[in-house]
């Protein structure tokens, strides 16, 4: 039996609720979150979820973000159509990115670290890490942007670091509680 649910309306109306409401402007950004099919990239079991305000989670320890957030996160980063971008655990931003133009890799399965190459323009995480890898920074090109959020606690901060002829910068964006990548989660520290 087929489902009767509409995911174009919904879609449209996550656009519009949740991602045009929290200041993303980027026409291009909204454009291509008006056209990519969210729910394609969930388990069956959770496509109807998918515009939900919530994060979706599509394998073990792997999460897309909130639609908000990963608009946030992308506007922030301001990929532009030909350039290259480098998706880890980000199934949903990688699709995105390619609806906008960009010419996209993935990382994805076991080693989040082991970076195809370097030289990107863009290079984007939908799941948290105690600090960006130091692999994830390497990967960027000149002029290049990676987004990632940094999490301690129970809410982190979404961080854009720039690569400016090899000197890297960094800013915070948000705040963002997306959930942490399991291997990139805070080691526990001994106290008294």
């Amino acid at each position: 039996m087929a489902s009767s649910f509409d995911f174009a309306a919904a879609r449209l109306t996550m656009v519009e609720g949740q991602v045009r409401t929290a200041d993303v402007t980027d026409t291009a950004i909204v454009d291509a979150m008006r056209r990519v099919e969210r729910e394609a990239l969930c388990p069956p079991d959770k496509a109807a979820m998918a515009y939900a305000d919530m994060e979706i989670p599509y394998a073990e320890g792997r999460w897309m973000m909130r639609p908000r957030d990963i608009a946030k996160l992308l506007q922030a980063i301001q990929p532009r159509a030909g350039e290259r971008a480098l998706c880890i655990a980000a199934p949903y931003a990688a699709a995105v990115l390619e609806a906008m133009g960009l010419s996209v890799e993935r990382l994805e399965g076991e080693d989040l670290t082991a970076v195809p190459d370097n030289g990107f323009d863009v290079v984007v995480s939908e799941g948290a890490a105690a600090k960006a890898p130091q692999a994830w920074v390497d990967a960027l090109a000149d002029g290049g942007r990676l987004g990632v959020v940094e999490r301690r606690g129970p809410v982190g901060k979404a961080r854009l670091y720039l690569n400016s002829e090899g000197s890297i910068s960094s800013r915070e964006v948000f705040d963002s509680a997306a959930p942490l990548l399991p291997e990139f989660a805070p080691r526990p520290s001994f106290a008294f």
